[in-house]
């Protein structure tokens, strides 16, 4: 049995690894975090646009601001999260993000939405983001990082399958401006009291292991000041290195990671933003570019789990390079032919592809990168990832006024794909330079 004081709560015994609580808080963070994805956003375009009177180019405009606020925060996040832990920033990034949502609603012009979504949304956003709690579930797990990662991100596919259709039958019983302001309600009370009650920097604050093995000699702590523990009692463990920002810089590996999904995000961003205006430009009726969404949001539910399977049991390398290929494919077979159950044939590809991209990405970095440095590391990586995400809306959004389609965009993101999956498989496991 494992033993668990939960902080001066009493000790119990329980089979049930405490990390598993975590990944449950996971899913609600997920899903609390969906309300100000660009994918939502990109549900509001078109009623925001046309009552605010204000170009698709220059709406999108909105996620490179947005983005680049994100990645002037999560560098410090990161390291933050490292020392202290994930539980108060998850609280404080969904009340800023929930109040945020709350005062899209109360917007008279374009340039009081964009400095409320460049602000509290987004800040809040990167507060709650995928970095913080995939990284206190990273702690927690070593052999078993990519089912808790798959499971942990279930919450993004139920969000996605569920917001679309929700909100377009919100749009018609109260407004858009009223289901802003339902959202923001609704983001705090998944995850403030969860996130209170469950969420702990590592196991080994509870004098607990990763993966719940069971604890030896009394309850060691992960060090906080860069030291990697080394004694017998932790051999099973496997030993890690700690790496600082400026030894980060320095390695090839840490630099072809972040191209490698770097210019995969370019285009995600702009996808997940334009998606539905996309499908509506084409000629599919507003109900049916919410279910093209739902399409992709059911791939993402249904293949989170199998992609956290895979990353455990084969070479996660290889693992990535087909997620890629076939979110590269599905994109292609998406926008090639005019045939409806075509259309719903290659998002049903790119969904299934795009959530192993959620999944396998933050795996390979823990990874590579190990457990006690994993917050500076990953946090540093997202500075340069939200900056090639930066121009991937307003491309979409500015080429799409140049030429009146999406078309060309969504081909070169389909290429962009096709180049991440050959650089991913050129990735190695850094190593310090001796002495």
């Amino acid at each position: 049995m494992v033993k668990c004081n939960n902080e001066g709560a009493g000790t119990k015994s329980s089979a049930f690894f405490y990390g598993w609580y975590i990944v449950g808080v996971g899913i609600l963070v997920n899903i609390a975090g969906t309300f100000a994805f660009s994918s939502t956003l990109s549900i509001f375009l078109k009623p925001i646009t046309e009552e605010l009177g204000v170009s698709r180019g220059a709406f999108s405009l909105i996620r490179t601001f947005e983005i680049g606020v994100a990645a002037l925060i999560v560098p410090l996040l990161g390291s933050w999260t490292d020392r202290h832990g994930g539980r108060g920033v998850l609280v404080l990034g969904v009340l800023m993000e929930g109040t945020g949502l709350l005062l899209s609603s109360l917007v008279q012009s374009f340039w009081q939405f964009a400095f409320v979504r460049c602000s509290l949304v987004i800040a809040g956003e990167a507060l709650l983001g995928s970095l913080v709690i995939n990284v206190t579930i990273a702690q927690s797990f070593v052999r078993k990082r990519g089912r808790a990662m798959g499971i942990a991100n279930l919450g993004t596919g139920i969000a996605k399958l569920s917001i679309p259709l929700c909100a377009a039958y919100l749009f018609v019983l109260v407004g858009w401006r009223n289901t802003w302001a339902i959202f923001g309600i609704v983001a705090p009370l998944l995850v403030v009291a969860p996130a209170l009650i469950f969420v702990r920097r590592s196991p080994e604050d509870m004098g607990l292991r990763p993966d719940g093995e069971p604890p030896l000699q009394g309850p060691d702590k992960l060090p906080s000041n860069g030291e990697v523990l080394a004694t017998a009692k932790w051999a099973t463990l496997p030993a890690e290195t700690v790496w600082s920002r400026t030894e980060a810089l320095h390695l090839p590996t840490f630099w072809l990671l972040v191209v490698t999904f770097g210019i995969a995000s370019v285009g995600i961003a702009g996808l997940n933003l334009h998606i539905y205006s996309y499908v509506t430009d084409i000629g599919y009726s507003p109900l049916i570019a919410a279910s093209f969404m739902s399409t992709i949001a059911l791939t993402q539910l249904g293949s989170t789990l199998v992609w956290g399977m895979l990353a455990d049991r084969f070479d996660i390398r290889k693992v990535s390079c087909v997620q890629f290929l076939i979110q590269g494919v599905g994109l292609i077979t998406a926008i090639s032919s005019g045939q409806i159950h075509i259309t719903y044939l290659g998002f049903f590809l790119y969904g299934t592809g795009l959530a192993g991209s959620f999944v396998l990405r933050e795996v390979i970095w823990a990874n590579f990168f190990g457990r006690t440095s994993l917050g500076t590391v990953r946090g540093l990586s997202l500075f340069f990832s939200h900056l090639f995400a930066a121009g991937g809306a307003p491309f979409f959004g500015f080429l799409h006024d140049r030429t009146g389609s999406y078309n060309l965009s969504f081909t070169l993101f389909s290429c962009a794909l096709v180049t991440s999956s050959v650089l991913i498989l050129l990735a190695t496991p850094p190593r310090r330079p001796s002495a």
